[in-house]
């Protein structure tokens, strides 16, 4: 019997060291197919809604499909160029950073202690830090070279979308096929809850941070807006990022205790009351994750894809809880996931 544990644990250590290796080397099919998922369980909705007024399905996705490419390049593009701006004007901030630094030393006398604050700034070269930022959106934004792809996959997820019911009564027996297709309808219709409260949440916030900026007349509110829209889908991590940012900027830009203060302040507010009262009141009972899954969860999917596995690593693994929950025999390791 032990032997036979040790050998079940050995097969799995192998098994998920394999698939790692797989979904690492496969990362510019894998990545544009998990995108099209993501969009395919936003999208749904809209086209039961459309097929519901009786357009029809052809004409529908058609539709859904271009607003979705034009909105999804519009923003890809707009980011972008943003981006750049805030790259090439990184280095001014760092101008700033460093007379701080060096006041600072002549007000205290840093130099009888043989430490300048400055030095530090020295050795961390603010440019950079500039071409890393332009390196980093880069890799991030090459899904714009590949939306194609992800709408080929878009097209067939969506043309597909109500044919796994008929396949299914015509492979069972009528009562077992009445369960599966019952299982399926509540994974299907939960994935699609969770997914767009999620991105409803995050788009709230992303807009009401941006419009925050904007108000205190902030450099590249619609940067830090985008971000905060993406971020909002890494727990914690990514609400901690997408508030230091701009307040670090806004400090350095209005070399100002309290704008940067106030700012600190509404974004924290607004970020609890989104995280903490609206979207558990959406979401329901919640899906309510282990904090050690997630942190797992982030660590391999950076790992795995860079920025875009972390965007996608919390929704990955929610919709692999919610299947899990729904099939008996896997309740197990559902309950393994959870807090």
């Amino acid at each position: 019997m032990e032997e036979n544990k040790l050998v079940a644990i050995s097969s799995w250590i192998i098994v998920i060291f394999i698939g790692g290796v797989i979904l690492r080397i496969a990362k510019p099919v894998l990545f544009p197919f998990f995108l099209a998922i993501f969009l395919y369980f936003i999208l749904s909705p809209v086209i039961d809604f459309l097929t519901r007024l009786k357009v029809p399905r052809a004409i529908s996705i058609i539709f859904i499909l271009l607003i979705t490419f034009f909105v999804l390049y519009l923003l890809g593009v707009l980011f972008y160029s943003s981006g750049k701006a805030f790259a090439s004007e990184f280095p001014k901030y760092g101008q700033k950073i460093s007379s701080f630094l060096e006041s600072l030393s002549e007000k205290y006398k840093f130099s009888r202690l043989k430490w300048n604050p400055g030095d530090l700034l020295g050795n961390l070269d603010i440019n950079k830090i500039g071409s890393f930022i332009l390196s980093a959106l880069g890799p991030f934004f090459t899904f714009i070279e590949k939306l194609f792809l992800v709408f080929i996959f878009l097209i067939f997820m969506l043309a597909g979308r109500g044919k796994m019911k008929a396949k299914v009564e015509s492979s069972f027996s009528k009562a077992r096929a009445s369960k599966i297709i019952s299982v399926i309808d509540k994974i299907d219709n939960q994935i699609q809850r969770y997914i767009a409260i999620k991105t409803v949440v995050s788009l709230t916030t992303g807009l009401l941070t941006t419009l925050i900026l904007v108000i205190f007349g902030v450099n590249f509110a619609i940067v830090f807006g985008f971000l905060t829209f993406l971020l909002n889908y890494v727990p914690t991590i990514g609400s901690i990022i997408s508030i230091f940012l701009p307040v670090a900027i806004a400090a350095i830009q209005f070399w100002s205790f309290w704008p940067a203060f106030w700012i600190l302040i509404i974004l924290v507010v607004v970020d609890n009351v989104l995280a903490n009262f609206v979207e558990p009141k959406l979401m329901g009972q919640g899906l309510g994750l282990s904090s050690l899954l997630v942190l797992f969860s982030l660590i391999f999917w950076a790992w795995l894809w860079g920025i875009p596995g972390m965007i996608l690593a919390i929704p990955i693994v929610a919709i692999i809880k919610i299947i899990l929950s729904n099939i008996p025999s896997l309740r197990f390791i559902e309950a393994l996931m959870s807090k």
